[in-house]
C-alpha cells in the first residue's frame, strides 16, 4: 500500500491529505468506542469528525473551540429572538446561519484587533464547517428541547477535543503514513464495538445505586 502512496504523491496528491485521509478511520473509530464503551452521544459521528478535521485546519486547538462555542451562543441567541417571527424552518435556519456567518466575520475582526493572526487568518474551511452545526443545533433544541441541544453539544465538543489530540499525534500520523495497512484494524475494532453488550461507562454511574444493591 505505501508504493500506492509513493506514486499518488508523486503525482500530485499532497502528503497531509494522504495522512488526513488514513487517520479519518482511527477518528470515527474512537467516536465509536466513546458511543459505545462510554456512552457519550455527541451529535452521531459526522458531526465530531468534522468538528475534528475543523480543529486540525485552524492550527491551534483554542481559535476552533472560541469558533465553536461562538457559533452555539449565536446560534441559540438568533433562535430565541427569531421565535416571534413565527417563520417557516428554512427561512428561519437561513437567516440564523447568516446571522452566526456575520458574528464569526466580527470574531476574526477582533482576532485582528488584539493581534490573535492565529484567529484572524483561519481558513474558510473550519469555518464552515463550524456554522453547519448550527442547523444541527438547531434541529436538536425542536426535537428534545434546549438542554438536550446543549449536552449534546457539550459532548461533540469534548470528543471531538480527544479526537484532535489523537489525530495530531505526530507518532501516530508517522505510524500510519509508513504503514498504512494498519487502519484496516479499525475494522476488526468496530466489529468488536458493534457486537458489545455490555454496560457503558456512563450506565455504571447512573445505575450505580441499583448495582450496589444486586452486590
Amino acid at each position: 500500500m505505501s508504493s500506492i502512496f509513493d506514486f499518488a504523491i508523486k503525482n500530485g496528491v499532497p502528503e497531509n491529505t494522504i495522512v488526513m485521509i488514513l487517520i479519518l478511520p482511527v477518528v470515527v473509530t474512537l467516536i465509536a468506542f466513546f458511543r459505545q464503551v462510554v456512552g457519550i452521544k455527541a451529535f452521531g459521528i459526522y458531526t465530531p469528525a468534522i468538528i475534528t478535521f475543523a480543529f486540525l485546519a485552524t492550527n491551534q486547538l483554542r481559535y476552533g473551540i472560541a469558533i465553536f462555542i461562538t457559533v452555539i451562543i449565536i446560534g441559540t441567541v438568533a433562535r430565541f429572538f427569531l421565535k416571534s417571527f413565527r417563520l417557516l424552518y428554512l427561512p428561519r435556519i437561513a437567516i440564523v446561519i447568516s446571522v452566526v456567518g456575520l458574528a464569526i466575520f466580527i470574531l476574526l475582526i477582533l482576532g485582528g484587533i488584539f493581534d490573535r493572526t492565529g484567529l484572524a487568518s483561519v481558513s474558510i474551511f473550519p469555518i464552515l464547517i463550524m456554522i453547519t452545526l448550527v442547523e444541527k443545533f438547531i434541529a436538536t433544541q425542536v426535537e428534545k428541547g434546549g438542554r438536550t441541544a446543549i449536552i449534546l453539544s457539550i459532548e461533540t465538543l469534548i470528543i471531538s477535543i480527544v479526537c484532535y489530540y489523537v489525530a495530531s499525534w505526530p507518532f501516530l500520523q508517522f505510524i500510519l503514513f509508513k504503514y498504512p495497512w494498519m487502519v484496516l484494524i479499525t475494522i476488526l475494532v468496530n466489529i468488536f464495538l458493534g457486537k458489545w453488550t455490555g454496560l457503558r461507562l456512563t450506565e455504571y454511574f447512573r445505575f450505580r445505586e441499583i448495582i450496589k444493591r444486586d452486590v
